[in-house]
């Protein structure tokens, strides 16, 4: 057994129910052992025994520690980007109306398609990387950007790969339902079928930790969304769901009554749906970026978010088309600025929350038994992190009780 331990530190333990704010622990003290939290407590209360059978004892330089950030919705792996359309929507064009018109996802298709494995996961890397640099150790990247057997096959060994080539968690997330590519046009209830036929085979080869659709009126209806559901419920696989962002489709409650991980972006979401989260455990995913990128206006209902106690994770969404963000800590100052969240809930849905939105309960909060993912900060107080956005105070990263 080899034990370290870090003090002269803050720490933001983010554990619920804390005496005080963010569970901040003044004076701290941690003990790691191996890839796991032994202790974690005021360094005073730090017991002799277990302190003297420490063999490194690291100084922390007075930083705040936090639990490694998680980012529980990207689309990470892609070809191309959507430049010309961010210029089309300052001109007056609608992201339907571009989709409808052959753009949108389906422009990222075709890019995708041509883009080697080589080419995806260079660009992928690129920005994984920049999202480390912002304290994450857990990610979750979605295919969806392929649309047929081979093309998203790439995307998912993709991230795979990075995973064996980066110090961070890597879950990946089969969206085959993300958009109607072309050779399917006007056969939507076919192209599920073919969807389904991709989820067997790349769930077969171990590419699959869960299941997402675009529920959406540019996506797929709520019996769709189901058929997908069902199978992935019969292959033992979670699911998850787009839902509510540009419609009230009843695709939060569809979601929750398959015991849903989480809903994401949620801007039209009712009542009735934030119940039926509630009551499933349901994680409402919020993601302000792709809200500030297509300029929506439409805020998700926090407050009933809040009353019906939902847990609200916060992500950065990277994609090219509506939130080609690399930053998890701007998307806390958005969560705060734009969607009127606390800091001290913007940073647990980062931490606790986002780990219960990718299924995760060994990581996310400091507590002995936990994952030894940490993050070190350069700041007095944890509401600096949702604070200055375009500051990056990360000093350095412990991956799974390593310092990188």
């Amino acid at each position: 057994m080899t034990l370290s331990l870090w003090t002269h530190c803050q720490a933001a333990t983010m554990q619920p129910h804390a005496t005080l704010p963010y569970g901040l622990i003044a004076d701290a003290a941690l003990v790691v052992d191996g890839p796991v939290l032994r202790w974690v407590g005021p360094r005073h209360e730090l017991p002799p025994d277990l302190a003297s059978a420490c063999s490194t004892h690291h100084d922390a330089g007075g930083a705040l520690i936090t639990p490694g950030l998680i980012d529980c919705h990207t689309h990470l792996v892609y070809g191309g980007d959507r430049a010309a359309e961010f210029e089309r929507r300052l001109q007056g064009t609608s992201y339907e109306e571009i989709a409808r018109q052959g753009g949108g996802i389906a422009s990222t298709v075709r890019a995708t398609r041509q883009a080697s494995a080589e080419q995806l996961t260079a660009s992928a890397g690129a920005r994984l990387r920049a999202l480390m640099a912002d304290g994450v150790t857990t990610v979750e990247i979605k295919s969806g950007y392929g649309l047929a057997l081979e093309p998203e096959r790439t995307c998912l060994e993709v991230a795979r790969a990075l995973e064996r080539t980066h110090p961070v968690s890597v879950l990946t997330t089969f969206l085959g339902a993300h958009a109607l590519p072309p050779e399917f046009a006007g056969r939507s209830d076919d192209y599920i079928d073919t969807a389904l036929t991709m989820l067997a085979v790349l769930h077969a080869q171990g590419l699959v930790d869960a299941v997402d659709v675009f529920c959406e009126r540019i996506g797929f209806s709520p019996a769709q969304t189901a058929r997908v559901f069902t199978a992935a419920r019969a292959l033992g696989l979670p699911v998850k769901l787009h839902a509510e962002q540009l419609s009230d489709s009843g695709g939060a409650q569809l979601a929750a009554g398959f015991g849903a991980l989480s809903c994401d972006h949620l801007e039209w979401l009712s009542a009735e749906g934030a119940a039926a989260m509630a009551a499933a455990g349901t994680v409402a995913v919020l993601l302000p970026g792709a809200f500030y990128f297509l300029r929506e206006t439409r805020v998700p209902p926090i407050d009933v978010l809040r009353q019906h106690g939902v847990a609200m994770a916060v992500s950065t969404d990277c994609n090219p088309g509506s939130s080609p963000c690399t930053s998890l800590l701007l998307m806390l100052n958005m969560a705060c600025t734009l969607f009127r969240l606390t800091p001290e809930e913007a940073l647990a849905g980062v931490t606790r929350h986002a780990a219960k939105a990718l299924g995760l309960h060994d990581r996310g909060v400091l507590a002995a038994g936990m994952r030894a993912d940490l993050a070190f900060w350069d700041v007095q107080h944890p509401a600096e992190l949702a604070y200055a956005f375009g500051a990056r105070p990360l000093r350095q990263v412990v991956f799974a009780g390593v310092l990188r």
